[in-house]
């Protein structure tokens, strides 16, 4: 008798299974809309960024004399004096996480962030690739497809096209 129960019960969970995967397969995309994953993509790759800014700087953006002796040594990029690539590098690391949170300039700022990751990889660090490839996975979504319908582009875009 008991195991005649236990069979019986394996295939009511065998034949429910299918049905709860369907159900979350179903349910799944209501419950994280892409305006959330989109939003959870901007504050994550724009906390990255951020935080790597400010390593580089005192105060509120005075750029560290470590900064620039790191662009000197260890980052050494090819074309650009080190000096013009600790401001640049600095200031896009200040600068564009903020419009990323705010979903505003969305696909220009993670635009720009794409392409720091890219040199960092080629010319700097290109033994770190899964991180980098983690920042790109981050990046894409949003080069494509913008901030989603929680951010100011979105919002601007609807006050311009009602006005």
């Amino acid at each position: 008798m008991m195991i005649h129960t236990h069979t019986r019960d394996a295939r009511v969970q065998r034949n429910s299974a299918p049905s709860l995967l369907t159900a979350a397969k179903n349910r799944l995309p209501r419950a994280l809309p892409p305006a959330l994953l989109l939003f959870i993509a901007r504050a994550g790759i724009a906390a990255t960024f951020f935080l790597s800014g400010r390593t580089k700087v005192q105060g509120l953006l005075t750029i560290k004399a470590s900064t620039y002796a790191l662009f000197r040594s260890e980052y050494a990029l090819p074309l650009i004096s080190p000096e013009l690539a600790a401001h640049l590098a600095t200031y896009a690391e200040h600068l564009c996480p903020i419009l990323l949170v705010l979903g505003l300039l969305t696909r220009p700022a993670a635009f720009v962030l794409f392409c720091m990751t890219a040199v960092i990889e080629i010319f700097v660090y290109p033994d770190a690739w899964p991180v980098h490839l983690t920042w790109a996975g981050l990046l894409l979504p949003l080069i494509a497809n913008g901030a989603g319908t929680w951010s100011l582009d979105h919002l601007l875009g609807r006050a311009k096209r009602v006005g």
